[in-house]
């Protein structure tokens, strides 16, 4: 169990909160978060970068010229990958670059990204936004000193008043609990999330 500062909406600290107990592993399993970034690369690839090899490209089916005689090198063919619109060597051709990787080991890779992520998370209660403001929510990073650093929010549901605020700042994106990724929480310096979001993520990541 591992304890996180909650904080209000002028960035005062109200409280810990406990976190964890059946949740976290003992260590970060560093391999497994490694397999699972890996793993979501993989699956962002279309695989459809293909090129013609020498039985693919068009023509070539006389020889250039004579073998001997022209004081030219030796050609067969206008497709041979040595000239410029010949065929590709070991070119991409269309293929699934599918990874499997268990439930288990990616909810273990997902727990143990939580686990490390925990010295550079804060929690809150809520953000209350009222209306989109975007200079609101500037402020509310500025009061927990969060100004300039990336910064991943971690939400239970759809707050639109939220997401309106934050989708103009660079270094800040939003998500939700239950689309929460290893890539995400590796990528951001520190994380912010709702109290509600963290009970979720135990709820649902749990072993």
């Amino acid at each position: 169990m591992v304890t996180i500062n909650v904080f209000d909406a002028k960035g005062a600290k109200v409280r810990d909160f406990s976190f964890g107990d059946t949740f976290l592993p003992d260590a970060p399993h560093v391999h497994l978060m490694h397999l699972h970034v890996v793993r979501q690369l993989r699956l962002k690839r279309a695989g459809t970068a293909s090129t013609l090899t020498r039985s693919e490209v068009r023509g070539g089916g006389k020889k250039p010229w004579k073998q001997k005689g022209t004081g030219c090198a030796r050609a067969g063919s206008i497709r041979s990958p040595l000239w410029r619109t010949g065929g590709v060597i070991f070119g991409p051709k269309p293929r699934v670059y599918k990874m499997q990787l268990s439930v288990k080991a990616r909810r273990l890779a997902l727990r143990s990204a939580v686990l490390a992520k925990v010295p550079d998370t804060i929690a809150v209660d809520g953000f209350g936004f009222e209306k989109p403001s975007t200079k609101a929510f500037k402020g509310f990073l500025a009061s927990l000193k969060l100004d300039g650093a990336k910064v991943l929010v971690i939400v239970k549901g759809q707050d639109e008043n939220l997401y309106l605020s934050a989708r103009n700042l660079k270094n800040v994106k939003l998500v939700q609990a239950g689309n929460l990724s290893v890539k995400d929480l590796l990528t951001y310096d520190r994380v912010v999330a709702t109290v509600e979001a963290l009970s979720h993520i135990e709820e649902v990541f749990k072993a």
